[in-house]
């Protein structure tokens, strides 16, 4: 887990997410290796929920882990009956922004949190998962 930290990221941050409740946390493996990891959790939105804590390591990049970590998740929010998925991406990670618009998600124009830098927004991209 120490590996998979980011920027502002801690250990206990991300262990509180794996408890929060209603959640779906689900690990991608690569011939036995660990190589990914996503989390769904339900919002105070009413039919939303959000995508947290994507990553995908580099040995797992390029290989389709992230795509089958945005559909596990899709898949949970549908199971949920959710009607959006949401999600925030780092400004400037155009990998992930890439791979977000390849699963359908579009950037709603809201202004996300703020980043530890105190100066870039996170950038808010949503999906509709109502046919």
């Amino acid at each position: 887990m120490a590996d998979w930290q980011g920027e502002g990221d801690r250990e206990e941050r991300r262990r509180g997410r794996l408890a929060i409740p209603g959640s779906y946390n689900v690990v991608a493996v690569v011939d036995g290796q660990p190589v990914g990891t996503a989390g769904g959790v339900p919002t105070d939105l009413d039919g939303v929920v959000e995508l947290i804590s994507m990553y995908v390591t580099p040995v797992g990049r390029g290989r389709g882990v992230g795509d089958h970590l945005v559909r596990a998740v899709e898949q949970w929010a549908r199971q949920v009956g959710a009607g959006t998925l949401r999600l925030a991406v780092v400004e400037g990670n155009k990998n992930a922004q890439a791979l977000y618009q390849r699963n359908g998600f579009r950037d709603t124009g809201e202004p996300g949190d703020l980043m530890p830098d105190g100066l870039r927004r996170e950038h808010i991209m949503a999906k509709s998962l109502i046919p």
